[in-house]
């Protein structure tokens, strides 16, 4: 479906004029409920402006079209879970607590019902191998996978980490984090959920795995170890 041609009037404001950040919040936290609610296609960019409170042509003021409102949705879901911050150096902080952080935040944000809603909506035949596919991609997994990766660098000039493709394990660190777990998620076969127990085991797990493959000997192996031996 096409997105609807934007008013003539929509830049009558002018360019000068700071947009209200307070409606750009709702208009983004109404087209991600909508879109999770009915499905990508099935909300219109009336139907959001109305939900969020605001008039159309406010909506258009701070998104060309409703392929890049999508897109500033993701990448604000992301940020809210996983903020850029998190993938700050943090050199005093130790890796394997830095890294629990991260892959923690990450858990919960994959693993939240609208996560996994969403995931199955671009699972759709509907919106599979569309360019919607890889607007999602660039916003949300893209991004935390560079933040990650500039990361891992900064770890790697410290000594902590050895790896020779650092953008593959950025992934890769991703990739365990998801799992099995995720999965089952995603198929709907997990009944009640993973309780917090499970999911905090797999979660350090994960990060154990990931610095034994890259990690120093020294960071390779959790505290609780080298204190038993």
């Amino acid at each position: 479906m096409m997105p609807p041609r934007k008013p003539t009037t929509e830049r009558a404001t002018g360019p000068g004029r700071p947009k209200d950040l307070t409606k750009r919040a709702a208009i983004l936290e109404s087209a991600t409920r909508m879109f999770l609610q009915h499905g990508f296609e099935r909300v219109s960019m009336d139907e959001i402006a109305a939900d969020a409170g605001v008039s159309k042509l406010t909506v258009y003021s701070h998104f060309d079209d409703k392929d890049t409102l999508f897109a500033a949705a993701v990448k604000s879901h992301c940020e809210q879970s996983l903020p850029p911050a998190l993938f700050d150096p943090a050199p005093n902080v130790p890796l394997r607590e830095r890294l629990l952080t991260i892959a923690r935040a990450f858990y919960a944000m994959v693993t939240a019902p609208e996560a996994i809603a969403g995931h199955r909506m671009l699972c759709t035949p509907q919106l599979a191998n569309t360019p919607l596919s890889q607007l999602f991609w660039d916003a949300g997994p893209r991004r935390v996978q560079e933040g990650m990766a500039a990361l891992l660098r900064r770890r790697i000039e410290a000594g902590e980490l050895d790896i020779g493709d650092v953008p593959r394990a950025a992934s890769q660190f991703f990739t365990l984090l998801k799992g099995e777990p995720h999965a089952r998620m995603v198929f709907g076969c997990c009944g009640a959920g993973v309780d917090d127990a499970d999911a905090d085991a797999h979660v350090a797990a994960s990060v154990d795995l990931f610095l034994r493959a890259y990690g120093t000997r020294h960071e390779a192996t959790p505290p609780a170890r080298r204190q038993s031996r």
